[in-house]
C-alpha cells in the first residue's frame, strides 16, 4: 500500500509528489508518456510560481523577465513586478528539473504506465493494480481521473484554444510581451539567450499559427527571418469545469482540477499553490481542507481572468484599458504584484477608482 499515487507526471503532478515525499509520505507517479514531456505552454513562470518551486528545492534554468508589456493598435503599456521577477523557461527544461528532484527525494516514478481506471483499492493500470491510500489526478485538461471519479460535468460552452512555437532569435525585451489582435492574443516570452517562445490564444474559429501571426504585423516584422526552433504544439479547449476537486480519497490538482483560461498567464503558479494546499490536507488526513483552499486559491485568478477575457472580446474597451494602464504605470505594477500574490489586493487603494475613471471618461 502506497500512501499516495499520482496519475500524471507533468509539473503539477511532480510538484505534488516532491512536496508529499518531503513530508515522509510514500509516493508513486504514473504516466503513459516518458520524459521529457513537452506541452503547449506560454512558458512564463510568475514570481509566485518561482517561489513555490524553490520551496521544494527546484531551480529551473531560464531567462528572468521583470514585467508585462501590452501592445494594442499602436498603444503600449508596461508594468514591472514590485518585488522579484518571473522566469521564462522551456517546458522541457521545467519538466526535466522536476523529474530530477523527484528522483532525488525518492518518488517512485513509473513512466510508460497507463492508468485505466479507479478501483476499490487504488489505480488500475495496464500493469496491474497500484494500491494507495490517496489518489491524485494531475492528468491535465482532459483528465481521465476526473471522469472516473464522477467529477466531470461536461465541456464548457466557451471554446478557446492555444498554439505555441519557438524562434531562434535573441530576446529583444526582458518583459513578457502581449500583442492583442482581432480575436486573438500573442504572448512572447524570453526563454533563452537565443530563443523566444510565442504562444497564441484565440476563440472559437479554426486557426493556425501562421494565420494568426498574419493578423499582428508588428510582431510578424519582429520575427521576420528568425528560424523556427520547435514544432507547433496546440491545446484546447482551454476551459474545463469540475463538479468538485475531491471525492472520497481522490483529489484533483492543476489543470485536472478545473481551468478557466490561460489569458492571464498564471496556470503554473495556481497549480503549484494547489499542490502545496493539497499536501497539507493529505498530511492532515482531510481533503475537505483542500477543497476550501482550492476555492480561495482560484478566487482572485478567476476574477482577473474574467476581466481580461471581457477586454479580449471588446476591442474599444480594451484600447481604453491599455491607454489607462499606460498613463498609470505605477498602478499597472501594483496590479501585477497583486496578480503574482506578492502584494495584498488592498494595496491598489484609490488606484482602482482612477483606473475606472479613465475607462469611462
Amino acid at each position: 500500500m502506497t500512501d499516495l499515487v499520482i496519475v500524471g507526471g507533468g509539473p503539477a503532478g511532480l510538484a505534488t509528489a516532491v512536496r508529499a515525499r518531503l513530508t515522509g509520505m510514500s509516493v508513486a507517479v504514473i504516466d503513459r508518456a516518458r520524459p521529457p514531456i513537452d506541452k503547449a505552454c506560454g512558458e512564463g513562470l510568475m514570481p509566485d510560481a518561482v517561489a513555490r518551486l524553490r520551496e521544494i528545492g527546484v531551480e529551473p534554468r531560464g531567462l528572468p523577465f521583470r514585467g508585462i508589456r501590452y501592445f494594442d493598435a499602436g498603444r503600449m503599456a508596461e508594468g514591472t513586478f514590485p518585488q522579484s521577477g518571473g522566469l521564462g523557461v522551456r517546458r522541457i527544461e521545467l519538466h526535466e528539473v522536476l523529474v530530477r528532484r523527484a528522483e532525488e527525494v525518492g518518488v517512485d516514478l513509473r513512466w510508460g504506465v497507463k492508468a485505466e481506471g479507479l478501483g476499490r483499492d487504488g489505480v488500475e493500470t495496464d500493469q496491474g493494480i497500484l494500491r494507495a491510500r490517496w489518489i491524485v489526478g494531475a492528468d491535465g485538461l482532459r483528465s481521465r481521473v476526473r471522469q472516473w471519479a464522477g467529477l466531470d460535468p461536461g465541456e464548457a460552452p466557451l471554446r478557446r484554444f492555444g498554439v505555441r512555437r519557438h524562434f531562434g532569435i535573441a530576446p529583444w525585451s526582458d518583459f513578457v510581451e502581449v500583442y492583442w489582435g482581432p480575436g486573438c492574443e500573442a504572448y512572447v516570452t524570453p526563454v533563452a539567450p537565443d530563443q523566444v517562445g510565442v504562444a497564441f490564444l484565440w476563440s472559437g474559429r479554426k486557426a493556425d499559427f501562421d494565420g494568426l501571426l498574419e493578423t499582428l504585423p508588428e510582431l510578424k516584422a519582429r520575427l521576420a527571418g528568425a528560424p523556427v526552433a520547435s514544432r507547433d504544439r496546440g491545446t484546447g479547449p482551454l476551459r474545463q469545469r469540475v463538479r468538485a476537486v475531491r471525492r472520497g480519497n481522490v483529489a484533483l490538482v492543476g489543470d485536472a482540477a478545473g481551468y478557466f483560461d490561460a489569458i492571464t498567464g498564471e496556470g503554473m503558479a495556481v497549480a503549484f499553490h494547489e499542490s502545496a494546499a493539497l499536501v497539507e490536507a493529505l498530511v492532515a488526513g482531510d481533503l475537505g481542507r483542500y477543497a476550501a483552499a482550492h476555492r480561495a486559491i482560484n478566487r482572485l485568478p478567476d476574477f482577473m481572468t474574467g476581466l481580461v477575457l471581457a477586454l479580449e472580446s471588446r476591442p474599444r474597451l480594451r484600447a481604453r484599458a491599455v491607454r489607462a494602464l499606460a498613463a498609470e504605470p505605477a498602478l499597472f505594477s501594483k496590479l501585477l504584484g497583486i496578480h503574482a500574490r506578492t502584494l495584498p489586493p488592498r494595496r491598489i487603494g484609490l488606484g482602482a477608482l482612477r483606473l475606472a475613471w479613465r475607462l469611462v471618461a
